[in-house]
């Protein structure tokens, strides 16, 4: 059986290069210091930095892909999520509704915030409402990026607990985080990056 997500000699003039593969259902944890690439190596695979080499989902290729259709199957979610609607509600389509509705509660949010103006939202409030984002999209990958760095203990458990199951759902995780706890929690491998360039932990 091929992996989900095949990364080969991906580079860029800032990184790389960068080999591996993450099978269904599993979770990959990037760790490494501010500054060493982390966050370089998900817009890469995302393609949202110029990089040279190939990515493929379920054995299909990046390089025969449109954007868009890459894009929604290799969901990056940055540690601070652009909003361009003024409500949460706005960025989400009527057939993604039931799904966000069910979502919500488990990340201890209200659905009365899918309505409030983001301005107003906490940066905790919007950094789970970015992360339903992103599951609304029902990607086959999901590029984490710092995904609980503003929450509370009792947000991160709920989080965490959310993950947990999409990952047992069959969805695949790259998640870079600066805590080794939470690596290890929801984690089955760990790597480093050291310098843009990754190894083994």
């Amino acid at each position: 059986m091929s992996a989900r997500l095949q990364i080969q000699d991906l580079r860029s003039a800032l990184a790389g290069p960068f080999s591996f593969e993450l099978a269904a259902g599993a979770c990959l944890a990037v760790l490494g210091p501010s500054g060493s690439g982390k966050s370089l190596l998900l817009r890469m695979i995302c393609d949202l930095d110029p990089n040279s080499g190939d990515a493929y989902v379920d054995g299909a290729s990046r390089a025969q892909m449109s954007a868009p259709e890459w894009r929604a199957k290799v969901v990056y979610q940055p540690a601070e999520a652009a909003w361009w609607e003024p409500t949460a509600a706005a960025h989400f389509s009527p057939p993604q509704m039931a799904r966000v509705r069910e979502l919500l509660p488990q990340l201890k949010l209200s659905p009365s915030l899918l309505d409030t103006e983001i301005s107003r939202l906490s940066t905790g409030e919007r950094q789970r409402m970015a992360l339903i984002r992103s599951l609304a999209r029902a990607p086959r990958v999901l590029l984490l990026d710092e995904p609980t760095a503003a929450l509370d203990e009792e947000s991160i458990a709920a989080t965490e607990t959310l993950l947990q199951a999409e990952l047992e759902r069959g969805l695949s995780i790259i998640l870079v985080t600066h805590s080794e706890q939470q690596a290890t929690r929801l984690c089955q491998r760990t790597l480093r990056m050291r310098e843009r360039q990754l190894s083994a932990a």
